[in-house]
């Protein structure tokens, strides 16, 4: 395989998984919301002051947690 051949694969490859993911995200306006509001929270809770016994470093680390799960979901829907 030349090497043309495979730059012109690898950029096939990367503008395929950019509609992919464009087209998941579109028919999922619940799954954006989700994401939008996790987003939202997660800026609030780096902003918040620090002093609440530990509790917003561990709020913070499940919103990114479910940030990432909300993500592996709409991703899951479009490849089925």
């Amino acid at each position: 395989m030349t090497p043309r051949l495979k730059n012109g694969l690898f950029v096939t490859l990367i503008f395929l998984c950019g509609w992919l993911s464009s087209q998941a995200l579109a028919g999922q306006p619940h799954m954006q919301a989700a994401l939008a509001a996790l987003g939202t929270a997660e800026n609030q809770l780096v902003k918040a002051a620090p002093d609440k016994g530990g509790h917003r470093a561990k709020a913070l680390a499940l919103v990114r947690q479910a940030k990432i799960q909300v993500k592996a979901g709409i991703a899951y829907d479009a490849i089925r």
